[in-house]
């Protein structure tokens, strides 16, 4: 067994919650913020047995996007703010798969 921890844009968190759900995967869904740029993330909790985790990093591939977004710039140089906005990118997944030595469901 293997729990897959996948860390999802929250403008895609409601399509992969669908269509994982949809295929029949059991999913916990938290409510996480990014240390970067502090926007809201969705951390899905995504227990599969082993033959299943590409099935779904496919899905997750699927609704995860990346785009790019305008952002202020909080740098600052010789004591003052920048305030020029620079483009980021931001989307898409962070995706991390680790063995399960035990699994129960009580």
């Amino acid at each position: 067994m293997k729990l897959i921890f996948a860390i999802v844009g929250s403008d895609d968190s409601h399509a992969v919650s669908t269509a994982l759900t949809r295929s029949g995967y059991s999913v916990t869904k938290l409510s996480t913020t990014g240390g970067f740029l502090k926007v809201g993330n969705t951390t899905f909790l995504i227990g599969v047995e082993e033959d299943r985790v590409d099935g779904a990093i496919d899905i997750l591939s699927k609704y995860c996007r990346k785009r790019t977004q305008v952002m202020p710039d909080t740098s600052v140089y010789g004591g003052e703010f920048a305030s020029m906005p620079i483009e980021v990118t931001v989307g898409g997944a962070t995706i991390f798969v680790v063995d399960v030595d035990r699994f129960e469901k009580l």
